[in-house]
């Protein structure tokens, strides 16, 4: 199949799908970064067939509370119901398509369409039309409330789709679960969000930075070595690129993640903190999280992963973000924090002066990869720089780590594995003209 575009000459020459990322021969075109076409078929073939992370359940912990969010373009509202559920729908009147909510998040009883004053209550049902029996006489509310997106969850992660045919949310994680437990189940009752959601918006491909998320440890010695350099204290053992790491490819599904089997984590956020917060206690966070996960897979050092499509966190940080795509060429990043909820209020504020003053924003590590990004996708506003092939060769054919502890990894760290799950799965949904491959029987039994 070929998305077909016409230059400005009048010519009409197409690009392939097929061809768009060759996993035997490790190829990408950077046409899928900068195509405008290709980016309108993502939100029909990815965005609006894959499970999308909404909001963490802390964000919206009270009947009525709200957080105004975006699935891919779509404007969406997320609130918490009083029965305790969470409904995700459409942040669009049904009258002529303005929002009907236009502040970030609160708590609220209705929203009303600043437009023509049509009402909906936290369900998104319609239940108010201004002049209803005099202009109205045929409507009937009940067809006409907010479109609903199918919403689930997974410890303490809020997610939705607009894919009624979907697999289940734990089906579509599938075997990356347990590598997201690293993150999400350190210790007793989950985690938190903490300090808002922090938004900027960088000129690039969403792809990018999802994908570095997921597989790119890479990059770390190069881009980043000057805050490592600075801020990591003595302590820390050896040359990074020296330590003993995994990378993880989902065997369906697009997910990925990477980390380290060994090294001090907390000295390498306190002194990337900056400071030590006082009452903070190194070894007893260790032993809380040590205890916790007796007799499960131990935490890696600097996990980063990717839930498919554009759901990434950073463990070493524990910065959650989403990268919104508007457009081929930019996004709209929302990040937050994440702590365990049995942490103490020190170990919290510790997390939080870390992850503001590295992966915020003005942070350290994310100027880093925003200059990286922003780069790339100028370079390929040229004619040829879109022609010509990116290389994701990188750890094929490492051998399979024998280790049970961690499964279904490889063992190497330093590898683009992940990266190529990541493209394949893409593809795939890019060629799934019907949407069959997204659909929950077709999914359970499909193979990268």
């Amino acid at each position: 199949m070929s998305v077909t575009k016409r230059n400005d000459a009048g010519a009409a020459p197409s690009v392939s799908l097929t061809d768009l990322f060759d996993e035997k021969s490790g190829t990408i075109s950077p046409a899928i970064y900068a195509d405008p076409q290709l980016y309108e078929l993502e939100l029909e073939r990815v965005f609006s067939r894959s499970w999308l992370f909404i909001a963490h359940e802390t964000h919206i912990p009270k009947a009525g509370d709200y957080l105004a969010t975006y699935m891919a373009e779509d404007p969406v509202i997320a609130v918490r119901q009083k029965d305790g559920g969470v409904k995700v729908f459409l942040n669009q009147c049904r009258h002529r398509g303005m929002k009907i909510c236009r502040t970030d998040g609160g708590n609220a009883k209705a929203f009303t369409c600043t437009y023509h004053g049509w009402a909906y209550d936290i369900g998104g049902n319609l239940v108010q039309v201004p002049l209803e029996q005099q202009s109205f006489a045929c409507l009937d509310k009940k067809q006409w409330g907010a479109r609903q997106a199918r919403v689930d969850s997974y410890k303490g992660l809020i997610f939705a789709t607009w894919n009624m045919d979907a697999p289940t949310l734990s089906d579509y994680l599938g075997d990356a679960k347990s590598y997201l437990d690293l993150i999400l189940d350190r210790s007793e009752g989950g985690t938190e969000a903490i300090g808002g959601i922090v938004k900027w918006v960088i000129p690039c491909n969403w792809k990018f930075a999802a994908e570095q998320f997921c597989s790119d440890m890479y990059h770390g010695a190069t881009s980043h070595m000057s805050p490592m350099m600075a801020a990591s204290p003595d302590t820390l053992p050896g040359d990074p690129t020296d330590f003993s790491g995994r990378q993880f490819r989902a065997s369906r599904g697009g997910h990925g993640t990477g980390f380290f089997v060994e090294g001090a984590e907390w000295l390498w956020r306190v002194g990337q903190a900056g400071e030590h917060v006082s009452g903070f206690d190194i070894a007893a966070a260790e032993q809380r999280t040590n205890l916790h996960r007796s007799g499960k897979r131990p935490v890696g050092f600097s996990q980063h992963m990717t839930v498919f499509p554009n759901f990434s966190i950073f463990a070493g940080a524990n910065t959650a973000r989403v990268w919104h795509p508007r457009g081929p060429g930019e996004i709209e990043v929302w990040a937050f924090g994440l702590v365990d909820k049995a942490a103490s209020d020190a170990e919290k504020e510790q997390m939080r002066l870390m992850t503001l003053r590295t992966f915020s924003a003005a942070g350290t590590w994310e100027q880093d990869d925003g200059e990286n990004w922003v780069e790339v996708q100028r370079v390929l506003r040229g004619h040829e720089a879109r022609r010509t092939l990116f290389n994701a060769q990188m750890g094929a054919g490492a051998p399979r780590g024998e280790d049970p502890t961690f499964p279904e990894t490889i063992t190497n760290a330093f590898a683009e594995e992940a990266a190529r799950g990541f493209y394949a799965h893409w593809q795939k949904l890019m060629t799934d003209v019907d949407g069959s491959f997204s659909k929950a029987g077709s999914y359970a039994d499909a193979a990268e």
